[in-house]
């Protein structure tokens, strides 16, 4: 396995064959996870039973109550702007962040890559936490965020709305980030007002996702990527993309115990 660090975020592993994975594989990515964010491995030829195995090493998966899983395998879902006449729309944001426990990883695989754009783009909110003005950090230490669900048909018995903190410690190393999502989804900041919120989220928005601190994934054939959600946020690039941008998603519900 050989790594390389990616700036501002990430890291490319190659070196390494999801079809015949080293059973060293989950605990190495999990570590580089934490600390960096993002994982790239490159050239990987795999089916969705590969995919989903790979998932699998990590522990139990989650599945976004509302949306529509791949058929045949109810723990993925798709992708795609195929048979799109608009291309999607994407935000920054952290996937599911409106349960009390979010899922830890999520993972796409490349399925069909569109001749040109389609970027994913991921954001280091360690370091848009590192860098916050100091008179922000004072204001907003102790804090949370309300996180709410939009866009998704939920059952009644379905979790549609979580605190988390601000500045949320990862829950694995307790390094904290800058943890929000997209600002239809942040409701309300303890002890502000909601116009004092809405300010407050488009200001930690526009911090977080400023060109230096936003890596742009271009896709390729055989591409897998894992990012770990508490340490960034993350949206699909659909401007200028010509062709099909076909993904396939899997998530990991909860951090792997010590």
């Amino acid at each position: 396995m050989q790594t390389e660090i990616l700036e501002p975020v990430g890291v490319r592993v190659t070196d390494v064959d999801l079809t015949h994975p080293d059973a060293d594989l989950w605990p190495v990515l999990r570590a580089l996870l934490a600390e960096h964010g993002v994982a790239v491995l490159p050239g990987q030829e795999i089916d969705d039973d590969a995919f989903l195995a790979f998932l699998q090493g990590f522990g139990e998966l989650a599945f976004t109550a509302g949306e529509t899983p791949l058929e045949g395998y109810p723990d993925l879902n798709l992708i795609s702007n195929v048979g799109r006449e608009t291309p999607p729309v994407s935000n920054f944001h952290v996937d599911t962040s409106y349960v009390a426990q979010p899922p830890a990883y999520t993972a796409l695989r490349a399925v069909s890559i569109p001749a040109a754009g389609g970027a994913t783009q991921f954001t280091n909110q360690y370091r848009a936490y590192e860098t916050l003005p100091a008179d922000l950090c004072e204001t907003l230490e102790g804090r949370t965020i309300t996180h709410v669900v939009t866009g998704v048909d939920l059952g009644p018995d379905d979790e549609a709305a979580a605190d988390h903190p601000v500045f949320r410690p990862h829950p694995v190393t307790g390094r904290p980030a800058l943890y929000l999502t997209s600002p239809k989804r942040c409701s309300a900041i303890s002890g502000m007002s909601p116009a004092e919120t809405e300010e407050t989220v488009a200001t930690l928005l526009a911090h977080s996702t400023r060109p230096e601190n936003v890596l742009d994934h271009a896709w390729a054939p055989g591409d897998v990527v894992i990012w770990d959600n508490a340490a960034v946020l993350h949206r699909a690039d659909h401007a200028g993309v010509v062709g099909d941008r076909v993904m396939h998603r899997g998530m990991v519900g909860a951090y792997a115990a010590g």
